[in-house]
Parts: C-alpha cells; structure tokens; sequence
C-alpha cells in the first residue's frame, strides 16, 4: 500500500469515528438538559422568526448583500446553515422565516451598533446570540483594548434592551469557545479567555436563557478525533465542527 493510500483511509478512519461519536458527544456534555421553556412547540409559534447573531463562526461567509430568510446563500456555509435547515425541515407547518446576520470580526458593541435593523427590525421572536472570542482575540492581537468587563457591560445592556423591545423574545446564548490544538490558539490563550466564557455562562443564567456549552462540547469532541478535524484554527469550525454545533444548539432549544 503506498503513502498516500494510507494516509487516505487515516483520514477516512478520523472522519468516519469523529461523525459517529456526535451523539456521544452531545450526550457526554448535555445530559438529560431541559429546556427551560415547556415545550418546543411554544418556543418556535406559528410564522415566528428566528435569528442567528455572531461573528465569523455565525457568518461563515453568507451573501450579505441578499441577507434573505430561509436562503442559502444568506445562510454561509456554517453551523447556523445547518441548524436552520434542520428547523425547516421538522417543522413545516410552523411556516418559520430564519435569518442569519452574523458578521465576521465583529465584537458586542459592534452588535449594538446594527441592533435596530439587524434584530428588533425582524421583529425576532427566537434570537441565538454566538459572541466573545473577538472581544478576547482582537485585545490579544492589539487591535481592541476591551476587557472582560467591558464585555459583559456590554452584552448585559445589549441584552436588557432586546428583553424590553421584544417582549417574550427567546434567548439562546451560546457559549463562545476555542478548541485545544488549533493553530491560533497559542500559549496563555485559554486561561485569558476563560472569563469570557463564563461571563457568558453567567449572563445566561441572569437573564433566564437557554445556553449551549460550545466550549464544553468541543472539549469533549477532542477525545474523538483531533482539533483539526472539528476546528482547524481552534476557533472557525470545520463542516464537522459546524455539523456538531448545530446538534448541540437543536439538543439544547428541542430540550
């Protein structure tokens, strides 16, 4: 058998088990969850709209000149692409109109700057928020002098204000995180980011959201296959890290 044969079926080997180990994954890090809604079926009402918000990981490099509901090409290539389409797809009758307005590079406040016509515009009724690793990684880089509070400042009032201008608004927030092994993460980087993560953890629980522990996911998803197979650069999914987020994000919301 020569090399590159071999290295094939390795590849081949990885991908298959990472694929295989999702639901074990997803059952390791979200165990017997429940939604703190009652039921799905009250989360996602009839001609609701849903909305994905975020940064690269949420862009995933979408049309932003169409920016159309239930479009493909406004949807990118990531994980909000394929948790969309699953919602389409399980819930037809709901006749659901879903929007994805991440934006990549982009930080709380710059959230905040486009609020109005990218959230309470669409008058959202379902709204998934994945932010924080550009609040960290661009302060890294030295191009932000943010810190962790300033970040949760931030994404509080952000959050208070869609609570009072979409009454009944569901909030998913999501866990931002960074993959061991990846090739921007580099020394020092995990014990920083840390506290942003757990501002988020704790912005969950003091607004009553729903949250999925990306970060714990994908730290149990490296006991499967590597970083490079889930998230190359230990922040940008792979389409098999998208694919386990969008499990995850569907797990959590279905409850």
């Amino acid at each position: 058998m020569n090399l590159s044969r071999r290295n094939f079926l390795r590849r081949s080997a990885v991908q298959v088990a990472g694929v295989a180990s999702v639901p074990m994954i997803l059952s390791a890090t979200l165990p017997a969850e429940k939604s703190k809604k009652n039921k799905t079926s009250q989360i996602f009402t009839p001609g609701g709209v849903v909305l994905f918000q975020g940064d690269s990981i949420t862009d995933a490099g979408r049309n932003k000149e169409a920016q159309k509901p239930n479009d493909a090409g406004s949807f990118g290539n990531g994980y909000a692409l394929m948790t969309a389409a699953s919602l389409l797809e399980q819930y037809p009758e709901k006749q659901l109109t879903i929007y994805n307005r991440g934006i990549s590079g982009h930080k709380v406040f710059q959230l905040d700057e486009r609020w109005q016509t990218d959230c309470i515009d669409l008058k959202t009724n379902v709204l998934s928020i994945l932010i924080g690793v550009n609040d960290y990684w661009h302060k890294r880089n030295g191009h932000y002098d943010g810190t962790v509070a300033v970040y949760e400042r931030d994404f509080r009032a952000l959050l208070k204000r869609t609570q009072q201008e979409l009454p009944g608004v569901t909030l998913v927030i999501c866990e931002p995180f960074s993959v061991d092994g990846g090739k921007a993460i580099g020394d020092g980087w995990q014990e920083e980011f840390a506290p942003y993560r757990q501002v988020a953890k704790k912005l969950s629980e003091e607004f009553n959201t729903l949250f999925v522990p990306y970060h714990a996911i994908f730290k149990e998803a490296l006991k499967h296959a590597p970083a490079a197979y889930w998230c190359p650069d230990g922040v940008h999914p792979s389409m098999a890290g998208a694919q386990l987020m969008a499990q995850a994000w569907l797990k959590v919301v279905n409850g």
